[in-house]
C-alpha cells in the first residue's frame, strides 16, 4: 500500500512520547468522509490479507496493542480488524493476573494465547504490563522488572523463528486528550463501566509511565518484533495508521494461496452435469 503508513522505531532507540507527538500527522485523507473511506479500504484491504494468511498456512501473526488509558485499544480493535474472518481472528486481552497466573512465571499466561499458524493474533494490552504496571506501581522489585526486558526479546526471538510474526503499536494519546476521554466516561452512563478509578492513579504517574514506556520500546524493539508508535489523539487517524501499517507488513510476508489440490476441470464438469435436486 503506498498510502502513508508508520514507520517502526529503530532498536534501540527511545521515542519522546510528547504529547505534541500524538497528534495526526502530515499526509493523511482530510474531512471525516474521506477519513472514514480511507479506514474502510484499509479495513477491506486487511481483511483480503487475513484470508491470504489463513490460506497460506506459513505464518501466524501477533499484533500487540499497548497504550494509556482511554487511548482506543478497544476501538481500535472493532474498527481495524471488521473486515476481518472471526475463522482466523483470535482476540486475546490481559488484565490484573489470577492467583493461578501469579504462580507461574509472567509468560505463561501470554504464552497460551499466541496465535497458531493461519492466524491472526491480537492482544489488548500483553505481556508489556509486567514492565510497565508492575514497574511504576511497584508490584515487582526493581530487579525483577529489569531482567524481563531480556525475557521478553528471547520470547519473541522464540515466536519469530516458530513462524510469528510480531507487530508491537504504542497508541500514543495526550495528557489532554487523555482527560477528555476519561471525563466522557463519567458524563455518559452508558460508558461509566469503563471507569476504573485507578486510572486516576495511573494519570497521577503520567512522567513515570513515559519513562517505562520509552524504555520497554527502546529496549524491546528488535527486527523481528518491531514497535510502532501510533498518533492516537484522533481515532480515526489512529484507524488508519494501524490497519495501512498491518496490510504492509502482511504484505512483506509473501502470503500465497495454495494451488488447488484436486483436478479442478473434474469437479467443474460434475457440477456441470447436475444431479438429481439441482
Amino acid at each position: 500500500m503506498a498510502d502513508l503508513a508508520l514507520d517502526p522505531i529503530r532498536p534501540g532507540t527511545a521515542p519522546a512520547l510528547a504529547d505534541a507527538e500524538a497528534a495526526p500527522p502530515d499526509g493523511l485523507p482530510r474531512g471525516k468522509s474521506a477519513l472514514a473511506d480511507a479506514i474502510d479500504e484499509a479495513a477491506d484491504a486487511l481483511g483480503d490479507r487475513q484470508q491470504a494468511l489463513y490460506a497460506d498456512g506459513r505464518h501466524a501473526v501477533l499484533v500487540v496493542l499497548q497504550g494509556r488509558d482511554a487511548s482506543g485499544k478497544d476501538g481500535a480493535i472493532r474498527r481495524v480488524f471488521r473486515g476481518c474472518s472471526p475463522l482466523g481472528l483470535h482476540v486475546a486481552g490481559f488484565s490484573a493476573p489470577t492467583a493461578r497466573e501469579l504462580a507461574h512465571d509472567f509468560l505463561w499466561r501470554v504464552h497460551r494465547e499466541v496465535p497458531a499458524r493461519r492466524y491472526l493474533g491480537v492482544f489488548n494490552r500483553s505481556h508489556y504490563e509486567d514492565v510497565l504496571v508492575a514497574r511504576v506501581r511497584g508490584l515487582v522489585p526493581e530487579a525483577a522488572w529489569r531482567a524481563r526486558f531480556a525475557q521478553i526479546v528471547a520470547f519473541e526471538e522464540l515466536l519469530a523463528a516458530a513462524g510469528v510474526r510480531v507487530l508491537k503499536f504504542m497508541l500514543h494519546v495526550s495528557r489532554a486528550e487523555q482527560r477528555k476521554r476519561l471525563l466522557e466516561r463519567l458524563d455518559d452512563p452508558a460508558k461509566r463501566w469503563k471507569f476504573d478509578p485507578a486510572d486516576l492513579d495511573d494519570r497521577d504517574a503520567w512522567d513515570a509511565y513515559t519513562d517505562a514506556y520509552r524504555d520497554a520500546i527502546a529496549r524491546c524493539g528488535t527486527a523481528a518484533a518491531p514497535w510502532f508508535v501510533v498518533p492516537a489523539d484522533d481515532k480515526k487517524v489512529r484507524d488508519l495508521l494501524i490497519a495501512r501499517t498491518l496490510v504492509r507488513e502482511l504484505d512483506a510476508l509473501g502470503l500465497r494461496v495454495p494451488e488447488a489440490a484436486f483436478d479442478v476441470e473434474a469437479a467443474r464438469a460434475r457440477l456441470a452435469g447436475g444431479a438429481p435436486g439441482d
